[in-house]
This record gives C-alpha cells, structure tokens and sequence, in this order.
C-alpha cells in the first residue's frame, strides 16, 4: 500500500541521516525524535499510529451513521428536557449501534491479521517487536518452509477469529439496536 512507503519515510525522517552521520564521526547525540522503526519500544507505537492514518473509512460510516440519526428525536428530546449527554446516551449511541457493531466485528477480524504494516515498515523487527501472528505465519510458510506448522497456525487464526467474531455477534443482541425493532 502506498501510505505505507509514506509513512516509513515520514517515521524514519531526515534525523535517521543526521543520526548516522553523527554516529559515523563517534557522536552518541540524538536529534528531538526517538528511533520510531528502529527501537523496539517505539516500534508498535509507530505501528499504531501509521495505522490510524487508515482510520478513514470507519470515520466514513460513522458519519454516513449519524447523518441517518433522525433530527425529530434530538429535537422531541431537547423539547422534554433531555441535556446533551442524555442525547447522546438515549438517541446517539442506540442508533449509531448498527454502525458500531460492523466496525467492531471489521476492526476485530482485521486486527487479527496485522501483516502488511509489520512487513512493509519493519520486517518484524527490531527484536520481533513487531513480529504479530500473521507475519509469524508468513515467516514459517514462506521463509521457513514450515508448511505445516503455518497451515495448524492459519487454521488456529481462523477458529480464533470465527470464535472472536462469533462472541461479538452474539452478545449483539444486548446492545444493538435496529430501527423499527419491537414495533
């Protein structure tokens, strides 16, 4: 993905060339940012928050969500009395929950299979620190040929994400709520 390639630069940055040429002269100063790619206790963190640079298409349906709130019932309940929390609570939240639920059960499947970012941006590395469960898989099948162990991981991936998503869908019923449901 191009972003990715983006981001890498905009995290390793000019003071990655500055660094190793102090380091080239026996300097041991850095330079304001931290080794985002290349210390493993900042590593995730990069991970991170490369990843809500795609956080755009969640912020779409939510939006697409709230515009679907009908008007009438935050202007009924400014009527009764209703504060802006309680709108939120009894009008925002019950009818954006549909929209909650599928990002839940997408973010929750997707989580489960970080790979592209771990492999584009660090390898895995440094220190495995970012060697998440689907770039272990890869590594085995691809890189270590283990074909075996990585089709048992792959299956024990998908049992946990069938067994994770199935949770979700069913404590759904407690805390969704769907238009026209109950009438």
């Amino acid at each position: 993905h191009p972003t990715y390639g983006l981001v890498n630069d905009l995290l390793r940055g000019p003071l990655d060339a500055l660094n190793a040429w102090a380091a080239s002269l026996g300097l041991s100063w850095r330079v304001g940012l931290p080794g985002w790619l290349s210390d493993p206790q900042w590593a995730k963190p990069a991970l991170v928050l490369m990843s809500v640079w795609g956080m755009g298409n969640t912020i779409l349906i939510f939006l697409a969500g709230l515009q679907e709130v009908p008007r009438s019932l935050y202007e009924s309940a400014a009527i009764d009395g209703a504060g802006p929390l309680a709108r939120f609570r009894y009008i925002t939240l019950p009818m954006l929950s549909p929209v909650i639920f599928f990002n839940v059960v997408i973010g929750l499947i997707a989580g489960f299979q970080v790979f592209t970012q771990a492999y584009v941006m660090t390898r895995g590395g440094p220190s495995d620190a970012t060697l998440f469960y689907a770039y272990y898989l890869f590594n085995n099948a691809f890189i270590f040929f283990n074909m075996g162990y990585a089709s048992a991981m792959a299956w024990l991936l998908f049992v946990l994400v069938v067994a994770c998503t199935w949770l979700v869908f069913k404590t759904s019923a407690r805390w969704v709520y769907y238009a026209g449901e109950g009438t």
